[in-house]
């Protein structure tokens, strides 16, 4: 068996010590992780992602929906493929670096959804003109997590974006 890659193994480190340290402990410790890294292309000044990386986004949304149905969390599935939406769109349109890496753990009654980049840097939740195409994201993170009785931030130096949801009672 081979090990995860470095980059990857620390972006996995980093998001369950992330939702861990944040989050009270709910149900007995269970763990089902999910970790994906992959090849962005190299950021641009347009305002649009390259189409290669578009799907990148889109295979994310779908191994989020097809791994929490997996794991029983159907409820979790519209939620949070919108936030990994969200945050792997970030990645790749803010960061400079040329992988990012997204996991999915579901510990302790919580969801934790995290993406880390290589670029350093602290994203924040802005109000944009009602009439603007874009800019909302992490302003629906922040109201869905809330909604989930959740959380969201960024690791200390910035290259890990997380958001955490509460797993409805019931399910773990």
């Amino acid at each position: 068996m081979t090990s995860a890659p470095p980059l990857r193994r620390r972006a996995d480190e980093t998001a369950g010590d992330l939702c861990r340290e944040r989050q009270p402990q709910r149900l007995p410790a269970t763990e089902d992780r999910m970790s994906v890294c992959f090849e962005v292309c190299p950021p641009r000044t347009e305002d649009e992602i390259s189409e290669r990386d578009a799907r990148r986004v889109g295979m994310a949304r779908k191994l989020t929906a097809a791994r929490l149905r997996y794991c029983g969390l159907e409820a979790l599935v519209d939620d949070a493929t919108l936030i990994v939406s969200e945050l792997v769109t970030n990645a790749i349109h803010h960061g400079g670096g040329a992988q990012v890496t997204f996991t999915m753990t579901v510990r302790d009654g919580f969801l934790c959804l995290a993406v880390h980049d290589e670029t350093p840097g602290r994203p924040v939740a802005r109000n944009a003109p009602d009439d603007a195409e874009c800019g909302r994201g992490l302003f629906l993170v922040d109201c869905l997590a809330s909604a989930h009785g959740g959380t969201w931030g960024t690791s200390d130096d910035g290259t890990t974006t997380w958001c955490c949801l509460a797993v409805p009672s019931g399910q773990s």
